[in-house]
């Protein structure tokens, strides 16, 4: 354990780490904001962002491991990832090829400065309580398959207080049908334990995204979204050290 692991998990030295480590978070928020507000270009304001979100954890000490970034197919696809954390889409943003829109939950439109930065990196948006709204949104991410675009998403929704894996929503892989894309399960692993539901402050820890081999359109769990959706889920519970809250 380094210096600064210890001084951030005493008492008094993680809550003062946990104030740096949001100091370090908003001024990466604020750098993404300014360069994409300027940046000409979709995919150079999403490397700028991207390097703006990596800076945060090189800042805060913590360590983020990339395992399986050979597996990604070439070509577009769709990357359905585990949501444990707030941080979760901070840390697949970074660490992730910029040629993803990220598929981001409605809710983020009521914050003015992160809605901006979203838009201007061409995330996308999805409705979770309005009928009218999730199923105007569904169509768009099927349009967004079928032209080829690669999406990474958290197909659970939101996340949980407590540690486990759910309910996978199925619009994500009715995409992925429609499109004739892989879907790449992809792991992350620290980030309930970094900040966990319900905490206000981050914590000190290390992190780790796990890329799976995708499951190619011609797998038979691509006869519907249901089983596609399942197979994913299974694919990642071998990994992710959480329990699965549907047994």
């Amino acid at each position: 354990m380094t210096h600064l692991d210890k001084k951030a998990t005493s008492g008094i030295g993680a809550f003062f780490f946990g104030l740096y480590a949001w100091l370090a978070f908003v001024l990466s928020v604020l750098s993404g904001i300014v360069f994409a507000l300027f940046l000409p270009g979709l995919e150079r304001r999403r490397r700028w962002v991207s390097a703006s979100a990596r800076a945060a954890f090189t800042l805060t000490g913590m360590r983020v491991t990339l395992r399986g970034l050979e597996k990604l197919p070439e070509g577009h696809c769709i990357v359905v990832a585990n949501h444990a954390s707030y941080i979760d889409g901070v840390v697949l943003f970074g660490f992730m090829p910029p040629r993803f829109a990220f598929v981001i939950k409605g809710e983020m439109k009521n914050f003015p400065a992160v809605n901006f930065l979203l838009r201007r990196i061409g995330a996308r948006f999805v409705e979770r309580f309005d009928a009218s709204g999730s199923a105007r949104d569904a169509r768009q991410l099927l349009r967004a398959a079928s032209s080829g675009e690669s999406l990474a998403i958290f197909p659970e929704g939101t996340f949980l207080r407590y540690p486990g894996l759910d309910r996978f929503r199925a619009g994500a892989f009715a995409a992925a049908i429609k499109g004739s894309l892989p879907v790449v399960p992809t792991v992350i692993s620290g980030s309930r334990q970094v900040l966990p539901g319900g905490h206000l402050l981050p914590r000190h820890g290390h992190l780790r995204i796990d890329i799976l081999n995708p499951i190619e359109p011609g797998d038979p769990a691509y006869e519907n979204s249901r089983d596609l959706a399942e197979l994913s889920r299974q694919r990642i519970l071998e990994v992710l050290d959480e329990p699965d809250l549907l047994e």
